[in-house]
């Protein structure tokens, strides 16, 4: 290893020993952190822990409705099947569904409010306004039209999901770009010769994505959330894969007599959820230098 590399490896690992120390200062975030590893194991286990067929989605008619016990001890639905062996596997579509919708708004929203903001002139007025029209689009009806024309599937909500917010990513990347694409090593690369995409991608957006990060990690929330909304709707995961909103609107029915059907998977989305924005707001101080101390 050369030294020019071993130097660039070390100045990594103390910029990121630096992102972990000041993220470690928030005891919100490392608990959130902490419960948020915990959901994606409990997901992880999950098929290996409960029978698939029997306690998922399989149907028992002499187990329907029973209360919590040491047995089932989230009590069983309807149909019999065990709420928690449902809640548990049912985190592994929550959490799909909310990581790939960002990543999908992420990639393509960076990439087109990055090239508004490095380009300027007349594109970036063509995006943008293209941004703003998009904006002016609810995301409820956006995302419901194109679950209505595709079928209402897991990969098509993930994909409307991910759609709906790309004029948003798009908007902070360009003016995280244009905060970034003045400083004098981006200079430096265009005077060594650098070409203006190798310059965008390699020099301008890399030192953009501070805020684009701690947006989506607050977006995987709300996308668990938009996705349980649209499932309680029947937009979402179909029947009977179990997902958190779909659990929610199964069990409405039996809301008086069984609350405990609501209660689980309510109590599921409310936990991740919270978890996942205390993270977000570790990380938003920890990549945040005017907040540093």
């Amino acid at each position: 290893m050369s030294k020019t590399t071993e130097k660039k490896s070390a100045a990594h690992k103390s910029y990121s020993a630096q992102i972990w120390h000041q993220f470690k200062k928030n005891k919100g975030a490392v608990i959130g952190l902490v419960i948020f590893i915990l959901i994606v194991i409990v997901a992880i286990a999950a098929n290996f822990v409960f029978d698939y067929d029997t306690d998922i989605v399989g149907m028992n008619s002499a187990q329907r409705l029973l209360p919590p016990s040491l047995e089932h001890p989230f009590g069983t639905d309807q149909m019999g099947r065990d709420v928690l062996a449902r809640v548990c596997y049912g985190a592994k579509y929550s959490l799909l569904i909310g990581v790939v919708s960002v990543l999908i708004s992420v990639v393509f929203g960076s990439i087109i409010g990055a090239i508004a903001g490095f380009v300027g002139g007349t594109v970036e007025s063509v995006i943008m306004r293209t941004v703003e029209l998009l904006l002016m689009i609810p995301g409820l009806l956006l995302v419901i039209l194109i679950v209505y024309c595709l079928g209402a599937t897991i990969p098509n909500l993930m994909l409307a999901l991910g759609l709906s917010t790309v004029p948003h990513f798009a908007r902070n990347a360009r003016a995280a770009v244009l905060t970034v694409r003045g400083n004098e090593y981006v200079e430096a690369a265009r005077a060594i010769g650098s070409t203006g995409p190798k310059t965008l991608f390699k020099h301008v957006l890399p030192n953009a994505l501070s805020p684009i990060l701690v947006q989506a990690t607050s977006r995987i929330a709300g996308c668990i959330i938009d996705a349980a909304g649209y499932s309680f709707l029947g937009l979402g995961v179909p029947a009977p894969l179990p997902e958190w909103g779909a659990m929610l609107s199964d069990g409405r029915g039996f809301m008086r007599e069984y609350p405990f059907l609501e209660i689980f998977p309510g109590l599921a989305i409310m936990i991740t959820v919270l978890a996942i924005n205390l993270v977000g707001d570790g990380l938003r101080d920890a990549l945040d230098p005017k907040l540093k101390r």
